[in-house]
């Protein structure tokens, strides 16, 4: 299996693993958006918290030019850690929610 492949399948796995989590309280969906034409990989939550619409980003990864950007963390477990523990190389992570002057500073991949 190629490496961008092999991304896809990890980035996969990972988005359906935090989509088994559902909020504890309201009436909210958690629905996984998956766009492996584009390499578009989003977990969203919809519904009602009470009176208070819920609608909004949890996990947002795209992969660009062979490497895995991660556009939004919204989770209490760094997917960051995630993606080394199922054995992505540190250079090929990019933390895209940092600024690019501060992703040199990050330890994981600068683009």
């Amino acid at each position: 299996m190629d490496t961008l492949e092999r991304y896809r399948q990890i980035v996969r796995q990972l988005i359906d693993e935090i989509a088994l989590y559902k909020p504890s309280h309201g009436q909210i969906e958690t629905e996984a958006i998956i766009d492996p034409q584009r390499d578009r990989y989003e977990l969203l939550h919809v519904g009602w918290d009470g009176q208070r619409r819920v609608h909004g980003s949890v996990v947002h990864i795209d992969i660009i030019q062979g490497k895995i950007w991660i556009q939004h963390d919204g989770t209490n477990r760094p997917v960051a850690e995630e993606l080394l523990e199922a054995g992505v190389p540190r250079e090929d992570i990019i933390l895209g929610f940092h600024p690019p002057q501060v992703r040199q500073y990050t330890d994981f991949g600068v683009a």
